[in-house]
């Protein structure tokens, strides 16, 4: 099995601008999320940024960076224009590795681009973990995904689906009580290229999820269960504290 990992990394974040630059634990945040990239046994990793000052640590690390354009408004537009870039064929597996998930098991990486090679229908795989809660059943921040008997996708919501018609309450449901996304992705080269071409849909204006356009075209999106989970990503001060606490935590029990 042969693939590559794409990890987009910008440096206009609102919530935490300068985020993939932050230290954590020593080194850049980007840097540990390169490091995952690494032990996940990728033919190829590459670092897609629009920022100068990105690209100039990545190198300083010893990461290779495609400079792409700064108009992009999704991660998947930034893979699709390396993809142009490195001229890569339609059947090569790209999995996109977001530049801010520092605790992104190698084994999930590996896992989603297996899985695209093994459901050859599928345009795009990711996966998916189990919700134990009400709480995260009705979380908007959490996305939800109905999937058919074959693993690939229904719909993915912000809503708790399914709904149990004839319980009054969430807490009444036995757990598990539906499927959580966890936001990792590969696709076929090929699809990249036909995906940016393709008007959003409504759909995805509603949710805020641009993985039903894929689903509103036609595409069929594989979801498998992750074997293990990624961990905290960093998306505010409190969460880069958090990861470095944990990123400290794992070095001690290593030790």
């Amino acid at each position: 099995m042969s693939f590559r990992v794409v990890i987009p990394a910008r440096h206009a974040s609102t919530r935490l601008p300068g985020k993939p630059l932050l230290p954590l634990a020593g080194r850049p945040l980007i840097a540990h999320v390169y490091d995952c990239a690494r032990a996940s046994g990728a033919a190829e990793i590459l670092i897609a940024t629009d920022d100068a000052r990105i690209a100039e640590a990545c190198t300083g690390f010893g990461a290779s960076v495609v400079m792409t354009s700064a108009s992009h408004r999704s991660g998947s537009e930034r893979l699709a224009e390396v993809v142009a870039l490195q001229g890569w064929p339609d059947d090569e597996i790209v999995v996109n590795l977001q530049g801010d998930e520092p605790l992104t098991p190698s084994s999930a990486i590996r896992q989603v681009a297996e899985d695209l090679i093994a459901f050859p229908e599928a345009s795009v795989s990711t996966l998916c973990a189990p919700i134990h809660s009400a709480a995260q059943l009705n979380d908007p921040h959490t996305v939800k995904v109905v999937r058919d008997v074959a693993g690939y996708a229904l719909y993915f919501s912000r809503a708790p689906i399914p709904w149990e018609r004839d319980v009054i309450g969430a807490e009444a449901r036995e757990a598990p009580i539906g499927w959580r996304h966890v936001g990792m992705y590969a696709y076929r080269a090929g699809y990249l290229r036909r995906y940016v071409a393709l008007p959003a849909c409504e759909l995805e204006h509603i949710e805020k999820l641009e993985q039903l356009r894929v689903l509103w075209h036609g595409a069929r999106i594989h979801v498998a269960e992750a074997l293990e989970v990624p961990g905290h990503g960093v998306d505010t001060p409190e969460d880069l504290a958090l990861v470095a606490a944990l990123l400290a935590q794992r070095d001690a029990n290593d030790k």
